[in-house]
This record gives C-alpha cells, structure tokens and sequence, in this order.
C-alpha cells in the first residue's frame, strides 16, 4: 500500500505504508543515529513527533525486551528509506514494523528521507501528515505541537518506586523520564522514586530524598512555567540535577529564558564541551528548545557546557549549591557514553549526605 507524508510547505512524499490506513499528524523531526531506533521510538521526549530516520537502513536487528524507553511507541510516525526485510539479532522478539503495527503506528518506508531532511534543515521541524489519501489531508488545519500539553501524557501519574534498599534516594519529578536514567541511577546503588510530574514540594520534602533528578520530556518548556516556583524550591533545598526538559526548566527558575531551535539537536553525535576542563565529549541529544545566554546575564547560574557545532548552552551550574543541568543525555541510549560520569558527580556527594558539595 502506498502512504504520503505531507508538509507544511505544501510539498508530498510517496513511500511504502505499513501498518492500518489511517491519518496522523505531528512535528516532523530527523534522528541522524546509525542505530539505537527502538530507544528513539519508545522516547517519551518524542511524543507529538514524527520522526524521519537518516540512516538509510533501519529495523536490520529488530526489537528487543532490554532496550524499551517506555512501555509503548512515543512517536506519531515513522520514515525510512529502506526498512529491514529479515532483521536478525539473538536478543530479538519481533521485527520493528511489527512492533509498529501492533500498536498502531505508521511506519513507511521507500522514502525520500535525504531529501525530507533537507527540507526541514532549509525550513526547520515543521507540520506534517502521514496519510493513505493525501487529497484529505490539510497541514494547515493541525495544530501546532508548542500548542499542545503532552508531558501529561507520559509522565506517571503515581510514584514508582525502583530498587528499594537502594543507599542514595533520589526522587526523579517525571515530565516524560527516559527508562535509561532510572537504569544508570539503579546501577549506581541508588533508590529511585519517580513521581509525577506536577508533584507539589510538599509530598516531595515529605520523602526526604538525598538529591532530586528533573527529567527530559517533550514539548516547550514554557508550558510547565506554573511549576516553576516549585522547582526552584526543590534546587535550593536539595542536591538537584536536571536532565534536558529538566535543565530547561532549571534555567527557567532561575530568570532564564528559552528559544526554539530551527531544527533541534537529535542524534547520537553532538560533541560538547566542558569549559571547565577542557574536555570534549560526544553525546547523545534530543530536543528542540535551549536556554539562551543572554539571558542568563541577571541569573545566578552560569553556563559551563556549550555546543561545539554551534555554541549553544549545553549545561549550566549554580555557583553556591549543588545544582547542575545539562541539555545533553548521559546516559545516552542510544549513543556514546562519554558523559556518564555526570551521574557519578551528582550521587557521589549524596553518599555522605554532604548537601553542601559543589560540582567540581
């Protein structure tokens, strides 16, 4: 069966449709990973997207039980140029496009993908449908994702609990929390208790966690901008670290601002640097928005990572408290690993409970 994807700038694309007829919408972004596309489908920071694949080979390994993001497909859509016709892996379950299809995700492949991303790096994330009737199929008429609240649609709406008996506490405020961090924090000895993500202070200081995690999620970062009072009392009164979403919303807080990006940073090759050290490191990413510097000038918190590809903010830290945000994802998945010591700088004071430690 045939599908279109229809853009915003009133251009069409013909591939392959898998999975039942049907129509959806979403911001169309492209994901520039060799591998990982389980992690990205099952990203809750995807939710409301529909995301085009670069890499011309997709699905070659199929979809296992270990690599899930969440519990379901985040995405609205899906676009390949060439999808996998006999994936082989000894920890595979099931092909992706059967994955898809059971829960009702297109997916399409035969695409044009080179020339799809061209347009959107030319116009930016943009409007798009994906449709087996393109006469039906008015880009205008959907909304935009910045007008639409998804992090309520994958945040838990009850706390979650995570190795009990864990020696750190660490409470992670869920505004779509990858599965990926609450693993890396597992790992490390910690106890993790994910709460949802509109969780007043008060149930939250009644937990009396070690250090708080602010997550990634979706969406603009301004739609949250009634929980900001709440965040910064979480920052001046526990160890915090926030996670992309999460590091948005610190700056936030603090009388920082944000801007949209024109086509995101989403991959598994960004190289940041920490001026501090001098270090380089590549890192997975997945986002639209960043925190300007500009207006940083009146904040307390001072940006220490930066994009090298185009000097944008990747991390900030407060001066006198330990409080750290980074735009970046350290526990990558998909991507390299290089910034996995972020999480080793943020529970390792929370060892001795030394809330008084600076990130050094």
């Amino acid at each position: 069966m045939k599908g279109s994807i229809v853009l915003e700038t009133g251009e069409t694309f013909v591939g392959n449709w898998h999975g039942e007829p049907k129509q959806v919408e979403g911001e169309i972004v492209f994901f520039t990973g060799m591998t990982g596309y389980q992690e990205v489908i099952t990203d809750p920071s995807f939710k409301g997207q529909i995301v085009v694949f670069t890499y011309p080979l997709i699905g070659n390994y199929g979809v296992n039980e270990s690599d899930f993001e969440s519990s379901k497909p985040q995405v609205e859509g899906v676009i390949v140029c060439e999808a996998a016709s006999d994936p082989s892996h000894w920890k595979m379950k099931k092909s992706v496009v059967d994955y898809l299809s059971e829960h009702r995700i297109p997916y399409m492949s035969g695409v044009d993908t080179r020339a799809i991303v061209k347009r959107i790096r030319q116009h930016g994330d943009m409007r798009a449908v994906l449709t087996t009737d393109s006469r039906n199929a008015n880009v205008q008429e959907t909304r935009l994702l910045s007008d639409k609240f998804v992090v309520a649609d994958v945040s838990v709406t009850e706390p979650v609990v995570y190795n009990a008996t864990g020696t750190t506490h660490i409470a992670v405020l869920d505004y779509g929390c990858k599965q990926s961090i609450i693993r890396s924090l597992v790992k490390k000895g910690a106890k993790v208790t994910q709460l949802p993500y509109n969780t007043d202070f008060t149930v939250l200081e009644a937990l009396k966690p070690d250090g708080v995690l602010l997550s990634n999620g979706p969406g603009n970062p301004k739609q949250l901008q009634a929980l900001l009072p709440d965040i910064k009392k979480v920052a001046e009164t526990f160890p915090t670290l926030g996670i992309c979403l999460g590091h948005q919303l610190l700056a936030l807080a603090y009388g920082g601002d944000t801007q949209k990006l024109r086509f995101g940073h989403r991959g598994a090759n960004q190289p940041v640097l920490d001026s501090c050290t001098g270090r380089v490191c590549m890192t997975s990413q997945n986002h639209s928005y960043v925190v300007t510097e500009e207006s940083l000038a009146s904040s307390i918190l001072e940006p220490r990572f930066y994009n090298i590809n185009d000097r944008s903010i990747e991390g900030l830290v407060h001066p006198k408290r330990p409080v750290m945000s980074i735009q970046f994802h350290p526990e990558a998945s998909p991507g390299p690993v290089d910034s996995t010591e972020i999480f080793d700088a943020f529970l390792a004071p929370l060892l001795s409970k030394g809330r008084d430690h600076q990130y050094a």
